[in-house]
């Protein structure tokens, strides 16, 4: 069997995540308890959320006396820890989802914790109460209060997570950048009704690791997600066991099998940025060409770029292939003789072919990321 890591290649504070299906908060419902029944099918499980400070205790408060259900605690810190160290044996790994108003309360819960967990700024509650408290959506209408929050807990050195629903601020590819910019490691998105396409968007404005919400309860939903952009898809009225474990051993099994779970459709056919991996050399009017130029990337530079990272890796050869580099060729769903040709000659499977694709890929999104502040497909 696949270990995990070779499988995925993802890592979270220096642990392997063992499956790209995380448990996305429910205030009220998702506890450590909650957890531990999930725990063989949940890579990562955010807690919460949970309240605060005084402001959001309140809206907490308010909410309760409506119907809803909320974590009302009378010692924050102490109590959010407590939670956190029942999953301290588990394989799970750890996020606090926070409904806070202030970067100080941030901070604390960071500094009781430590960085075993993954701090995740709610800046997704919608209920009038906590937008009034200066929390949850509040965040969207206010950025620079939660470039502030970001700032703040990544002065501990903790992963942080910023949760996020699409269509809410005034331009998601900006939010995008300034979560990015702040600092943030994770954007999860609650897609809401707009599906992939706002995924798209996200994915081609920023490097982070992206954790795609709404409505994935099936593995034809989850691959819908992962192919335009999501690293991971979580769940959270559908985080039952047995969805979960449907989900954790159907895309371990596309994985082995195709070698990249979640590799993107080909930039001619809708995919994101990831995609220019599969792109044959720029020398005919096709997508390619505006796509780099969006990017701020001539002809020659995206060029001389694959060349150089596949330079020494399998990738390199590929006499038979149309440009005479594997570099080149396209995605290893799409037909190709000429391709499969020189994999046999070099004794790579379609599966290995995809994880160098894949290691490509990376690189060129680094590269893109680390040279441009202004992206945007």
């Amino acid at each position: 069997m696949m270990d995990p890591y070779d499988r995925y290649e993802l890592m979270i504070n220096g642990r392997t995540v063992k499956t790209p299906v995380a448990i996305a908060s429910m205030a009220g419902i998702v506890d450590a308890n909650y957890v531990l029944e999930r725990k063989d099918y949940a890579g990562i499980a955010f807690l919460g959320g949970f309240s605060i400070d005084e402001p959001a205790m309140n809206a907490s408060l308010i909410m309760e006396e409506e119907g809803r259900k909320e974590f009302i605690l009378k010692d924050p810190v102490e109590e959010i820890k407590e939670q956190v160290l029942k999953l301290k044996d588990t394989d799970v790994i750890p996020g606090i989802n926070l409904r806070g108003t202030n970067p100080e309360s941030f901070v604390n819960i960071a500094t009781a914790i430590g960085k075993d967990a993954i701090y995740e700024i709610d800046a997704h509650c919608r209920q009038p109460s906590m937008i009034n408290a200066g929390s949850g959506e509040f965040l969207l209408k206010n950025t620079d209060h939660l470039s502030e929050i970001i700032k703040s807990l990544k002065e501990l050195d903790v992963t942080v997570s910023v949760k996020i629903r699409a269509g809410v601020a005034e331009d998601d590819a900006e939010l995008a950048k300034l979560i990015w910019k702040a600092g943030a490691d994770i954007i999860h998105v609650d897609l809401m009704d707009f599906g992939h396409a706002k995924l798209r968007v996200i994915r081609n404005s920023c490097p982070l690791l992206i954790i795609a919400n709404n409505s994935i309860n099936n593995f034809e939903k989850m691959r819908e997600m992962l192919t335009h952009g999501a690293d991971i898809v979580s769940l959270a009225r559908h985080s039952d066991s047995e969805t979960l474990k449907n989900l954790s051993e159907s895309i371990a099994k596309y994985a082995d099998e195709t070698g990249w779970y979640n590799s993107p459709k080909q930039l001619c056919r809708g995919g994101d940025l990831r995609s220019l991996t599969f792109c044959c050399k720029p020398v005919k009017q096709c997508p390619l060409l505006p796509a780099i130029k969006k990017i701020g990337m001539s002809p020659k530079e995206f060029h001389d770029l694959k060349v150089s990272i596949v330079e020494n890796t399998p990738l390199a050869s590929g006499e038979s292939t149309c440009f005479g580099s594997l570099a080149w060729c396209c995605k290893s769903s799409t037909p190709c003789m000429f391709r499969d040709i020189s994999l046999r000659k070099e004794g790579l499977s379609h599966s290995d072919y995809m994880r160098y694709k894949h290691r490509l890929s990376e690189k060129i999104m680094k590269k893109i990321f680390e040279e441009k502040d202004e992206v945007s497909c």
